[in-house]
């Protein structure tokens, strides 16, 4: 090696005067190196240190990197540096580099080596980490060629310590994946740990967050009960990254079930989602889509807060997508929400998902949505599956930059035994007081033919006669009664034209009247009413079946 035009002064090297032509003359650089006044006289600014016989071994062996220096096709060593030696020890000069330095094995730097010496380029690699005398080390390593090694050349391979940045990188990483796992799991406590299966539809729901990169959004899904076999469906997307957008999710999701509690229509449970998420943090925009499926209607009545549009698969294989969102964001406010409605008849499926399953950068959201109902098509099986074939078929994986969920619900088509559990019995309630004893009447013979057990029988024709006489003395027509069995439960419903709620109260023992909500209160596994989208009301309550 021929060092040339080295201008740095070493410690303990030898330095002769040369002289140069005023072309190349250099300045005094800084006032350390300035001669002193007694030595002004003899100072040539014009001289450089000659630096030829300035001993290489010598500077290597005071470099607190290692260093070692290898030749021909074998990397036979020909030099180690003194750092090099305390580190993994002396090693035989001559030996071939495969069999007296694992280290290198370990590090992995022998291929890197051979392509070293063949293509004369250097090469680096960065933060390996290997073990020394001392214990582990990191070490970033440069294979630098050398041509005037013996024939076949050599190669150079310096290895800087850098043990202190890996370890900080790493303390780095750990905290990070500490703080991405307590946002996943915060997150995933706040989603329904079990899914509520109502008796009319089959329902499963998948949660991925994104991958290690990305941070944990604010995706939620939910289902909820609402009584008289009436279910809820949410699914939402709170705009941003990280704990906060899912501590602003677990408050959605929240207020979205106490407001399904009110059993309002879907647009007016958007409505109320939309001033609190204003006042939650006006700065987090959250996308939502609340529908809510009545097995008498057969439809899903939704309301959409700049959502993602619902896909319905029908039993045909055929594609239905939900008209557009019905209003803005969450948090905009100063906008009135209305709802709609789609056809979700026996033997097909609805898709609600977050945009993470569609949305792809560089592409149209457009063509992610035209992806899904492709993949839909052909999803068939238990929503479960239907769940895990959508992920896989969208390309969803563990490191996917966009946490996903995906709600999957299906209405099956009964026939046989099955269809026998699940009966519809009506009578429009016509006439004066005369209607309370037809309906008795009516009630009496629909729950025998259902074959139901002697005292349920009588608590079910107990329970229609109150609600048909508080109907008949408080609701105006039109009205009805609505007996429904399931598999589990029995279901007695009365709708009027009047939309005052009633409420239960304390008679006194005076009072001829007042105790219709009460009696039904008592015999009922529940009971509830609401308002009719037509105007009006529906009071009902339920028997759990044996």
């Amino acid at each position: 090696m021929n060092f040339t035009r080295w201008s740095p002064r070493f410690p303990g090297t030898q330095r002769r005067a040369a002289a140069r032509p005023d072309h190349s003359s250099v300045p005094a650089a800084r006032g350390e190196y300035a001669p002193r006044p007694d030595q002004e006289a003899d100072a040539d600014p014009d001289r450089l240190p000659a630096l030829d016989e300035l001993s290489v071994r010598e500077v290597l062996g005071h470099l607190p990197a290692l260093v070692a220096l290898v030749y021909g096709p074998e990397h036979r060593i020909a030099y180690l540096n003194d750092a090099y030696t305390d580190a993994f020890g002396p090693r035989p000069a001559g030996a071939a580099a495969a069999e007296a330095m694992p280290e290198l094995d370990e590090l992995g730097l022998l291929p890197l080596m051979d392509q070293v010496l063949r293509s004369g380029t250097p090469r680096t690699v960065k933060s390996r980490r290997v073990r020394t005398k001392p214990g582990e080390r990191s070490y970033t390593v440069t294979c630098t060629p050398i041509k005037d090694l013996q024939e076949e050349g050599g190669v150079l391979v310096f290895a800087a310590d850098v043990s202190d940045h890996a370890e900080a990188a790493e303390r780095l990483r750990a905290s990070e994946r500490r703080l991405r796992e307590t946002a996943v799991t915060l997150q995933r406590s706040l989603l329904p740990q079990e899914l509520e299966q109502p008796d009319d539809l089959r329902i499963a729901a998948t949660y991925q967050p994104g991958g290690t990169d990305a941070a944990v959004g604010g995706d939620w899904y939910d289902v909820i009960t609402l009584g008289a076999g009436r279910t809820a469906l949410v699914i939402g997307d709170v705009m941003g990254r990280g704990v906060r957008a899912a501590a602003v999710m677990g408050q959605l999701r929240t207020a979205v079930r106490a407001y399904a509690r009110l059993d309002l229509p879907p647009h007016e449970v958007l409505q109320l989602l939309d001033g609190l998420a204003s006042e939650i943090d006006a700065s987090q925009i959250a996308t939502c889509v609340y529908a809510v499926h009545d097995p008498n209607e057969g439809r899903l009545v939704y309301a959409s807060a700049g959502h993602l549009p619902m896909l319905v698969r029908d039993e045909d294989g055929s594609i239905r997508r939900a008209p557009d969102p019905t209003g803005p964001p969450l948090g905009t406010g100063g906008w009135q929400h209305t709802s709609e409605s789609i056809a979700l008849p026996p033997g097909s499926a609805a898709v609600l998902y977050t945009d993470g399953l569609v949305e792809r950068r560089g592409e149209d959201i457009d063509e992610g949505v035209a992806a899904l109902e492709r993949a839909l098509a052909g999803a068939t099986g238990s929503p479960q599956v239907v769940c895990d074939r959508l992920i896989r078929a969208l390309g969803v994986t563990a490191d996917h930059d966009d946490d996903v969920a995906v709600l999957v619900v299906h209405h099956p088509s009964r026939t046989g035994h099955a269809a026998e559990l699940f009966h519809n019995a009506a009578l429009e309630l016509l006439g004066g007081v005369e209607a309370a004893s037809r309906a008795r009447a009516f009630a009496s013979g629909v729950l025998t033919s259902w074959r139901f057990p002697v005292e349920l029988h009588d608590l079910g024709v107990l329970a229609a006669s109150e609600l048909v006489a508080n109907s008949l003395q408080h609701g105006v027509p039109p009205m009805r009664l609505r007996l429904r069995r399931t598999d589990r439960r029995l279901i007695i419903e009365v709708t009027d034209g009047d939309d005052h709620l009633p409420r239960r109260r304390r008679a006194d023992p005076v009072d001829e009247a007042g105790r219709g909500i009460s009696i039904i209160a008592t015999i009922a596994s529940s009971w509830g009413s609401r308002r009719t989208p037509g105007g009006g009301k529906a009071v009902w309550c339920e028997f759990a079946l044996p």
